[in-house]
């Protein structure tokens, strides 16, 4: 077993005052921002705990509409998704390593809330409009509710001249797999399941919109725009949905020339689908929990989850959740199930998580044909 601590170093720091050296050796940068009268300093860290990821500039900004994902999304698990897969989906266009993240600064609370609306509503309301004496039924086959909610990430670049401005924006619209309704107030609830051409074709014609009004403005009009379209899954889905499209508007241009098919999609194991790319992953699966009956019979249940790109398995996540406490007993139960991943999934990344009703108990990292595991008790 090895582990390493990573110890967090500074070693530059953005002031609007001027380019001087820092007291950590590093150097301090001008921002660009939009409200160049305001000094502010951001701080870019030095370490990169990995490649895939992002270096942020600090101190962190919150976007905006940050809150609106928590009413405009159905699950946590779509809350999170929406926002790492557009992370990783900006990455075909901006690499981490020339290019800094910071959360949307750009489209503001109320302005994520008008284009939310139904063109009926508010004027820019980008969802299909609709009549007060439309039955509810009609208005659940013709004019559904696509847009759940529009995600903006910031992109930014250190130029020669030691500024660091805004390079390029990734625009993430979730949309609605299942139009929710009732027929009469306080009623019933009914579901409406949304085809996946159109929210195609609804997407696009809603990213073409947005481009169209961020390049009118001026800040706005000469960086790459990154589009995704985000399937939403059900109110009651506990497997992330994901994004299927994406297309670039690049540097100055107002339409988005290609859209490219994204192969991504979360799955539930031990699963009933018979597809092949499934099957390997799903026998080991169950060989795994068959194992863990065998030590443990008071523990709750097992849940896997796949992650899939280009019908390859990515990431195979366990989540176990105990009833036992004792110590010795946790200790025991993570070197045991330790040795079966280690049999068991070979050539997959997996990460499982031991829970109770205290919290985390145990993580457990294997990667990808590694023969030794990183494995982690909490006190």
């Amino acid at each position: 077993m090895k582990s390493f601590r990573l110890i967090p170093a500074i070693v530059a720091a953005a002031m609007l005052v001027g380019c001087v050296p820092s007291k950590d050796g590093g150097t301090e940068l001008t921002q660009e921002t939009q409200q160049d009268e305001k000094a502010e300093t951001t701080i870019i860290p030095s370490l990169q705990i990995d490649e895939s990821y992002y270096k942020t500039l600090i101190p962190y900004k919150e976007s905006a509409s940050r809150g609106l994902v928590v009413s405009n999304i159905y699950t946590k698990y779509d809350m999170k998704e929406v926002e790492e897969g557009l992370m990783r989906l900006s990455q075909k266009e901006f690499d981490t390593e020339n290019y800094y993240f910071q959360e949307g600064q750009y489209l503001a609370e109320n302005t994520v809330k008008d284009w939310l609306a139904r063109s009926s509503q508010r004027e820019t309301g980008l969802n299909p409009p609709t009549t007060e004496t439309m039955p509810a039924e009609e208005r659940a086959t013709k004019a559904p509710v696509y847009l759940a909610h529009i995600v903006e990430q910031n992109y930014l670049t250190k130029t020669n001249d030691n500024k660091v401005k805004l390079g390029g924006m990734s625009i993430g619209l979730a949309l609605n797999s299942i139009y929710y309704y009732q027929k009469e107030q306080y009623g019933e609830y009914y579901e409406e399941p949304i085809s996946e051409a159109a929210l195609v074709e609804q997407g696009k014609k809603m990213a073409a919109e947005i481009v169209t009004r961020l390049r009118a403005r001026e800040e706005l009009k000469d960086i790459p725009i990154v589009v995704g379209l985000f399937k939403q899954q059900a109110r009651n889905a506990i497997v992330p949905g994901s994004y299927f499209s994406y297309g670039v508007a690049k540097a100055g241009q107002n339409d988005i020339a290609d859209w490219e098919t994204i192969d991504e999609n979360y799955v539930l194991f031990p699963t009933d689908d018979s597809q092949d790319v499934y099957r390997e992953v799903n026998k080991d699966f169950k060989n795994f929990k068959l194992d863990v009956d065998k030590y443990f019979s008071n523990y709750t249940s097992v849940i896997g989850t796949g992650f899939y790109h280009n019908k390859e398995i990515q990431k195979l996540t366990i989540e176990i959740p105990i009833q036992f406490f004792g110590k010795a007993e946790i200790i025991g139960f993570t070197q045991y199930l330790t040795g079966i991943l280690i049999n068991q999934f070979n050539n997959i990344h997996v990460e499982v998580s031991i829970t109770s009703v205290n919290g985390p108990e145990a993580l457990i990292i294997k990667k990808a044909n590694d023969t030794d595991p990183y494995v982690h008790v909490y006190d």
